[in-house]
This record gives C-alpha cells, structure tokens and sequence, in this order.
C-alpha cells in the first residue's frame, strides 16, 4: 500500500520487469506495497512492461478468490512504454485485511500476482507472491517484486502437490491454510493443467467450457465437437430448449455443432446445456454490463429568482439509469415536484422551471461510470421601492388602508405591528403589499412595517387612532370580534379562550350565565371566567359537545347595565354512518347506499370514503380518493367469483369518522354471454324443435339452464315455453297454432340472472315440410348378411323422410311372420331382430318406406349357414402298392353354405384309431399315399364349409388290403379328360352406392380355360388407359376401382371375359353420393 501523499516520491528501488524466450511479447508486471496507517488511504500500483504490445492489456483486481473490485474501488490508468494501473483504498478499514490478487491478460498470455493485507492498527504488506505460470520460466529475476522483510523457509516438509491431487475440491482452502499457501489460485491452475487420466466422453470429443463472458450487447459462441455428427443434439437454457430464433442461431461445421446468441442482453446471463443422446454438457455464460460514462460533463449555471434553469449531460450509453443529485441528496421527480428529469438518446436534461434561492447548491448526474458535478448560484433582483409607506391618522372605527409598490412586484412579504408579526383574520385582510383593516380599533395604532422576503430592506410608517372620553354606562363590543352571528366554533377536546372588549366608568362588574346558570354555579373545573379593565374573558380547558350553547355577558355599573350573548358551537368528527346496503351485483362491480350519520359532529357532512376488502382478509383497501358527496357508490374492478366486504367513513371539516360496521359479504357475479349458434331442428304443424350451443363466457357463476321464449310475429308479446330450466341444448316447442309464423329466442340463465337473449333471425313457419323418403343401407348390409345357427341378428337400417314414413317388410313377397322376426320401427330407423337365427329365417327381406306418394325402397339378404352334412357314396377305387385312390360325392345338405373342403382319415383295421390324412382338401377324389404293407384300412371323410367340419362322418364299406411285394399291379388306362371351357362368372356384379371422394371398388369372378381377356366397361365404352381406373386380376377375381368417383363417375358399369371359346358379360348400377349424403 502507498499513502496517497507518498505517491510523488520516488522508489529507490525500480520495479524489476521480464520477457520471455518467445519473439511475441508477454505482459510481465510488478507490484509496488507501502505500509500505512489505519484509517488512511492506501494505493497499490502494478507496472506491465508493453514496449511490442499492439493495444492495453486487460488487468483486474480481485479480493479473496471472486470479488471484483472493478466496482468498489477507484482504478486509474496510465499508458507510456509501460503500462501503470493503480488501485485506490479510501480509508482502510479492519474487514479489508485478506488476500488481494491483480490479473494481467493479453490475447493468449496470463500473468499474476497475490498478496496478503493485514489491518492491525497499522496498514501493511505482507506474504506477497506470485503466481506460478504454464509456460517455461526464464532464469532472470521474478516478475513481481516489491520490498519484504526477511522471513525464514516455510516450505513444508510433506509433498503439497500429492496431498492436491488426491483431495476433494471443497478441501482445498482448507489444506491451502494448514501449509500457508497463499496463492491457491495459480496453484490449482497448475495442478488442472497436470497429466491426469480423464473420463473419455463417448458423444463429445470437445465439450463446452465451464464458463463464457461477454459483454453486454455483444455476441458469443459456444462450439462443441461430436464424435458421431448423426446424434441428435438440442441446446437447453435454464433447462428450457432452444428453438431457432434471429437470437439463437444454430450452425454446424463438420463436427462441430455452434450455438451463436446475438445482441446479449442482461436476461442471457443464464446456465446453458447442450444434450447428445443420453450424454450432457453444461456451462455459464456471464453478461457483463459496460459502465456508463460521462461524455459531456454538466456546465456551471448563475441565475436570478424566478428564471428557467437547464442543467444538461450527455452519457455513452441511450437509455442508461442515472441519478440526479443535489448536495449529494438525490433529487425528488415526482409529479409534485419543482423538478423536472427530460432524457433524449445520449442526453439527459434536469430542469427547473422557477428558480428560488433554495435552489442554490452543487448538482450532479451519477452513473455507473463517473459522475459529473455543477454549481448552481441563484440570486436576488435588486429592489426597487416604487412607492413608499406614509404616516397616517385614521379615526376610531374607519377602516384603516395601507399599500406599498416595489420591484420586483412578486417578492412576498410579511407586516409587523410594533413589532409583532400581523396574521390574517376576519377583519385583517393582507393581499401581500397591501394591509386592510376594517373597524379599526385603539389596539390598531402603532408602528406599521414591511418586510420583503430574502431583502434586509423595509418599508415603514406610523398610525394614528384619536381615543374619544369613553361614555360612562357600560357597552360590550361584540363587534370587534368579528364573529359571525356572534358564534365561536371549537373542536371537541381543545381549549377554549373567548375574549370580550369592554368598557364603562367605572368598570363594570361582569357577570357570565349559561342559561340561567351563573358562570360561577356551573361546578366544573375547566370552565372559569376572568375580567379585566378592558375585556372579559371565558375558557374551556378542554371543549366537549355539552358545552355548546349561548353564553349571556351582563355588564352593571353606576351609570346603568348591559348585556350581550355569545353562541359556543363545539364541533366533533361524525359518528360512523350506518351499515351500507350492497343493493346490486354485476360480473366484477356492485351498487350500495347506506344512511347518514345520527350526529354529524355539528359539521355539515363534506363526503364519504369508503373501503372494500376480501371476507378472508383483513386489509381494507381504499375506493376514493375524492370525497363521494351521494349516499350511494358503485364499487368497480373487484374478482368474480370473491365475496367482499365494503365499508363507509363519514367526513367533516373536522375530520373522518371511524369506520361503519361492514356490510353482509355479497360474490360478484356476472351473467352469461348470449347462446349460440340458434337453428330451427324440425317443424311440424302444432311442434317447433330449436336447438343451440353454450354461451362462449360463462363464469364464476355457472350456468343454471336456458329459458326459452316465443312470440307471433308482429307481436312483442313473448311466451316463455318452459316453466321450469333446461340444462339441454334442445328443445320442442308445443301447442302451437298450425301455419302460424312465431319469432323464438333463447336466454342463459345463472345465480346472477338472464343473459341478453339470442333471438332467430327470421321467422318460423309452424308447417311441416314434407321430405321425400330415403333408405340409407349400411355398407355391410349392401351384401349378403351371413350369420350361423343360434347367433341372434340385429340389423339397424336407417333411412330419412317427413312427416313419419310408413315402413313395411316382406320376406320372399310375404308379409313377415312376427313370431319369426322383430321388426321395431322409429322415426329414423327401422330393427329386425331375430333372437335365435334358424336356417329358415335365410331369405330376401323387401323394404319400403312411404311419405304419401314418395316411396323408397331396398333389399336386405340375409343368409343364416349351419354345419354341412358328411359326404356321400364313399368307395375305393383302386389299391395299388401303399396306395389307396378314393372317391365321394359331395354332401346332400351343405348347412346353405358353400362346401370349402374335407378332412379324410383312415384307421388300421386291427386297431381301428382313426389318424387324419389331410385337411381341408377341395376335389372328390383323392390318394392316400405311403400305406404299411401288409397292414387292412378303412377311411372315412368329414365335409367342411365357413361353419366347421360336419358332425359326422362317411365311412368305407370294404377295407383296403396291401398287397404284398412280388404281386403285379395291372394299371388301367386312362382318357384324358378336357379341361377347356367357355367363360362363366362364377359371382356377378352387384348394385353399388359409393360416397364421393372415397374410392369404391366393383369386384366379379370368372371360370375360363385357357385363361380369358377381361374387357371393363363403362356405359357400353369400353375403359382404356383412365388414371382414375385401377384393374386388377388375380385367380380368376377381377377387380375394378375407381380413385375418389364423384358424382359424375355413376353409371353402368360392365365387364366381359373372352376366350377362344366364347365370350360372357355381367353388369352393375354404381350410384355416387355427395359426402353428407345429399
């Protein structure tokens, strides 16, 4: 440390500087320390040696490990050959002792040093090292040297760097104490940049430094490389991910992946991550903020009273908070203030608009880089006397008149009387320069002066009020005092002192009576009378409301009596008013009145004030500002939904009443918004159906139900239909005239009433349309309906049409036996219903729907399948070798479904346990193959269709024997059968309805051999080379489909398969329906 006096001395000893081996030049430094005393000032200066240096190097000052003393203490710089930074302490203190550390920095290089301060009644430095370095150390003298006494080796014995290197980071000051390291900084710097085994990432191959800093508005970088570019990696802020963004922005270079932040602000000092996969990497980046400096500094000001002053600064930074101070007390700039703060970009402005001589003093603008200070000096104007005070006589009872002209003609000023300053009554009137005085009395003559403020001048006269011989009765003069209908008001609890002028020779005797009560006989303590030669005089010590009344003065004398009256009015703040009534309640408002006060206090009632609070609370809030002069006052901004509390305090000129009691606690609560979306759902000639939405806002209190209304057209005469609320968004309205037009609206209904309704634009006509019936079969009933014996059918067709269609069924053109099937018709849908399905239930169903003349129609096959029966005439043709060829006819009953297969088995004679062949095998024929010689079969056949295998089975009449080895077999011959045939489709086209934009397809099957042409036709025209046409062939099933049909694509649709011998056709009706079925 250096005592600030010390600071232009030399030092005998030069601070000693170094350089490095390397051709670039590196900032080395030197510490100079001083001692001093406690409480003095302490500067420590560090010297940088930058003769090849291109620009400053960056040095910081730091107490303890983090504490940057940037902010804290005051830094200077000088920049010659070498580069001097010093660091002021102002009045050390005892918590300044610890250890300091100064930083040097340029581009890539890094040099310190650390010292140690101690306070103890004198300021000293001691244990002043230097931090080791990670580049190689020269052998010329250290970088930093300073003067120290001698001290013995320290070292210790035991191995510092060991015990580091195994121990904890949060025992690190800790063994840095026992073994007196006093640089622990720079010895963890070297003991991070030790050979140590590291956990190798797996996802990163360079991860993010532990800290990043950037200065405030500046822009940053954060780079990391991966191991695999492929993984996916997403950037966290605060733990929130970052999306794309003119402020973040994503690059990405090879492998390494950039997140780049533009324009940081002070809201970016934040933790960021980076995520690849499972594997994470954190770290923080520091904003700092640049301190605002003094660009233009404030300039001096001089002025008169009463001018405009304009201090003026300009800053670095637009928008920076600065403080404008006064004597180095911050200046008050609210609305009521004389000042007045301007700002424009870089200029800030402080503004008086008329100056007084208080505002004489040194005014600065602080900021958070410098401060810059002013003097402002404001003085009078010179007085001038315009026209002066002259001596006057006025007789007793005149009105008395005195007036002064000066300039300036707006300094204020005060009149004295002999001396005694002059206050403003009912009978003295001052208008500054002037003084009037009406009836003036003997006690008004005397020595006059004025005085104007801030001058040591003044302007004086003398008056004159001739005293006439006083009459000998006795005379109360009541009207020297000027009160008003001789009342004297006083507020409860304050004293009372009425004084009376006098006069009568020889004095009279005075006698005051309440009433009928002498003063003397009214037995209290705080009211008394005294009189003297020239008044009387009555006091209240302490007022109180049963001292108002009239008080008699009784004068008597020899010359005759007199008498007067005073009225004494003690006024008192009112009593509370009465418990407010909330009378009205709205969404987030409410409407109240309450009584005045019984006893207003002897004060005209001014206003109210009145308070609300939330019945869980206990603070009571303010409503007004300025006094409610109405009894009545509509709450406003309150929560829906909260029960409140409101309460009233009455005003006086006296004062505020103590608070009413509290009003019973009331919810504001609003209606609903209007229903919506109101359409007519049926008419019918006496009905009206109407159907709605919820209202968009419903709020705290809910919704109760809807009401629904109706009137004839041309009448305001609305019905309401239900007398009790529906909470259904659907209702029928009854009874209704036939062919009449009725207008219908709707309200929603809540705790706090009807909401605004929500009326049909047009007017209904109560006539039922009639709507021509339509039969809407389900797709999956478009085909056949199968279902097996004992399954319950339950089909569900819907079909359309007003007034209620008729609807029939017939079965095979019979009337449908009800004892056989349920048949349950709506308005909407027709049901069949078979609870147990028999084979005889299997049939085509005709159905008709009838609106008068309008009738629709459809076709619903229904085919109910059982288990086939077991195949017929099972014999054995042939047995050569282990083969066996069988042959069976198909089974005379196939449970009305299609045969799909057999099952054969056969059976050893001797043990006669049946084992199956093959399953599921198509033709009548067959050969069992790989037979035990020697062995007696039998074979028997179960058939198979969509049910299951039949119940039983066919068995062979004779046995088959193997014929041993040796034996001939004599092998029949055979023709050879012809396989070739015409084409004959084995499933025709079938009538389709198709929903336009989904695609619909037409699927038929055809027998050929050799293999046919399928030619697919629409309307006769046969389709070539249609995108829209799909066709496809597979097993002799031939398939058209047709890509999102509209209506247009309805039609005939065709398809004829030809061969050599000969040719077939099916065809088919497509109809295409719009997407809502219109």
């Amino acid at each position: 440390g250096q005592a600030p006096e010390d600071l232009d001395k030399t030092v005998d000893t030069p601070p000693l500087s170094r350089h490095l081996s390397t051709s670039k030049a590196i900032p080395t430094m030197d510490m100079l320390c001083f001692t001093c005393s406690q409480g003095g000032d302490i500067s420590f200066v560090a010297k940088v040696e930058a003769q090849d240096l291109l620009r400053k190097p960056t040095i910081k000052w730091f107490k303890g490990k983090w504490m940057d003393l940037a902010t804290l203490c005051m830094l200077t710089h000088t920049h010659t050959l070498i580069h001097t930074f010093e660091m002021h302490i102002i009045k050390a203190k005892d918590n300044y002792a610890g250890n300091y550390r100064c930083e040097v920095t340029y581009k890539d290089k890094f040099d310190s040093c650390s010292f140690d301060l101690e306070v103890k009644g004198l300021l000293r430095c001691s244990s002043l090292s230097h931090t080791p370095r990670a580049w190689p150390q020269p052998s010329h003298p250290p970088l930093v040297s300073c003067p120290r006494e001698p001290k013995q080796d320290e070292t210790p014995e035991v191995d510092v760097w060991e015990i580091l290197k195994s121990a904890r980071p949060d025992q690190y000051e800790k063994i840095a104490f026992e073994y007196g390291i006093t640089d622990l900084r720079g010895l963890l710097k070297r003991l991070k940049k030790t050979k140590k085994e590291e956990k190798k990432s797996e996802a990163f191959s360079k991860k993010l430094d532990p800290a990043y800093q950037v200065d405030k508005g500046g822009k940053i970088r954060l780079v990391v490389d991966l191991t695999d570019p492929t993984v996916e990696l997403k950037w966290y802020k605060n733990g929130q991910e970052i999306r794309p963004t003119p402020k973040f922005i994503f690059e990405q270079k090879g492998t390494q992946r950039i997140l780049v932040i533009n324009n940081c602000g002070l809201n970016d000092d934040a933790a960021y991550s980076v995520a690849a996969g499972e594997e994470k990497c954190t770290t923080e980046l520091f904003v700092k903020e640049l301190p605002v400096k003094i660009t233009k500094e404030i300039e001096a000001v001089k002025t008169t009273v009463n001018e405009r002053i304009e201090l003026e600064c300009e800053v670095s930074e637009e928008g920076a908070q600065v403080k404008w101070c006064k004597n180095g007390v911050e200046v008050p700039t609210g609305p009521r203030s004389r000042y007045r703060v301007k700002s424009d970009g870089l200029k800030h402005w402080l503004i008086i608009d008329d100056a007084s001589k208080e505002d004489t003093g040194t005014f600065s603008l602080m900021a958070s880089g410098g401060t810059s200070e002013a003097k402002v000096q404001v003085e009078l104007k010179p007085l001038k006397i315009i026209q002066d005070l002259q001596d006057m006589t006025v007789l007793l009872g005149q009105p008395l008149k005195m007036h002064c002209e000066i300039f300036p003609g707006n300094v204020p000023g005060r009149w004295y009387r002999n001396g005694q300053l002059i206050q403003s009554n009912d009978r003295i009137n001052i208008l500054n320069h002037r003084l009037e005085i009406v009836n003036s009395t003997i006690h008004d003559a005397g020595d006059y002066t004025f005085v104007p403020e801030g001058y040591s001048q003044s302007l004086s006269l003398t008056c004159f009020l001739p005293c006439p011989v006083p009459t000998d009765p006795p005379r109360v003069h009541l009207e020297s005092l000027n009160f008003p209908d001789n009342t004297v008001t006083i507020v409860a609890g304050n004293k009372l002192r009425v004084e009376i002028p006098i006069s009568g020779e020889p004095a009279p005797r005075v006698v005051w009576m309440k009433g009928e009560r002498v003063s003397a006989d009214l037995g209290q303590n705080r009211l008394h009378s005294e009189t003297f030669p020239d008044h009387t005089s009555l006091t209240i010590d302490i007022a109180e409301k049963e001292d108002t009344g009239n008080y008699k003065i009784v004068l008597q004398n020899e010359a005759g009596e007199a008498g007067a009256c005073v009225k004494v009015k003690v006024v008192d703040i009112p009593d509370p008013p009465e418990v407010p009534l909330v009378t009205e309640v709205g969404g987030d408002w409410c409407s109240m009145t309450w009584e005045p006060p019984i006893y207003d206090g002897g004060s005209p009632i001014l206003g109210y004030f009145i308070e609300r609070k939330k019945k869980q609370s206990s603070r009571w809030m303010r409503l007004n500002f300025d006094l409610n002069k109405e009894t009545t006052f509509e709450p406003k901004k309150m929560i829906e939904g909260v029960p409140y509390e409101v309460r009233v305090f009455a005003v006086n000129a006296i004062g505020v009443s103590k608070p009413s009691e509290p009003s019973k606690a009331f919810v504001p609560l609003a209606v609903t918004s209007e229903p919506t979306m109101l359409v007519v759902d049926d008419v019918t000639d006496t009905t009206v159906t109407m159907k709605w939405r919820p209202p968009d806002t419903i709020g705290a209190a809910g919704l109760d139900g809807y009401l629904v209304e109706y009137c004839i057209e041309g009448t305001d005469d609305w019905r309401v239909t239900n007398k009790e609320l529906t909470e259904k968004t659907k209702y029928t309205i009854t009874g209704l005239p036939p062919e009449a037009k009725i207008l219908v609206r709707v309200r929603a209904i809540n705790a706090a009433g009807a909401s605004t309704p929500r009326t049909l634009q047009h007017s209904i006509l109560v006539k039922e349309v009639i709507e021509p019936p339509k039969i809407r079969i389900p797709r999956h009933l478009k085909q056949t309906y199968t279902r097996k014996v004992g399954e319950a059918v339950n089909l569900v067709i819907p079909f359309m049409g007003k007034p209620r269609p008729k609807v029939s069924w017939l079965k095979e053109g019979q009337t449908v036996d009800p004892t056989q099937v349920t048949i349950r018709n709506t308005d909407c849908d027709s049901i069949i219903f078979i609870r147990k399905a028999e084979r005889k239930h299997s049939g085509k169903y005709d159905m008709k729907v009838e609106v008068e003349n309008h009738v629709d129609t459809a076709i619903v096959d229904i085919q109910i399948v059982d288990l086939p029966g077991p195949p017929q005439c099972v014999k054995i043709d042939e047995v050569w070798g282990g083969n066996v060829a069988l042959d069976w006819t198909p089974p005379k009953d196939n449970g009305n479904a299609a045969i799909t297969g057999y099952t054969i088995q056969k059976a050893d004679k001797k043990t006669m346990e049946w084992y199956t062949c093959i399953e599921h095998y198509h033709r009548t024929c067959i050969t069992i193959t790989e037979l035990v010689v020697g062995n007696e079969y039998y074979f028997r056949i179960y058939s198979e269709n969509m049910v299951g295998l039949s119940e039983g089975a066919t068995q062979t009449k004779d046995s088959a024997l193997i014929i041993k080895e040796g034996m001939q077999l004599k092998n029949p011959e055979y023709i050879d059968h012809d396989f070739k045939e015409p084409p004959k489709f084995t499933q025709p086209l079938i009538n389709t309805f198709a929903i336009a934009g989904y695609n619909a397809t037409l699927n038929c099957s055809v027998r050929a051999n050799p293999r046919p042409k399928v030619i697919w036709m629409k309307n006769k025209i046969a389709i070539i080379d249609d995108p829209r046409y799909r066709m496809f062939s597979n097993q002799g099933v031939c398939t058209l489909e047709i890509r999102k049909p509209s209506p247009y694509d309805g039609g005939m649709y065709s398809c004829k398969a030809i061969n050599d011998l000969g040719d077939a056709l099916v065809e088919c009706k497509l109809e295409v329906k719009g997407q809502f079925g219109l």
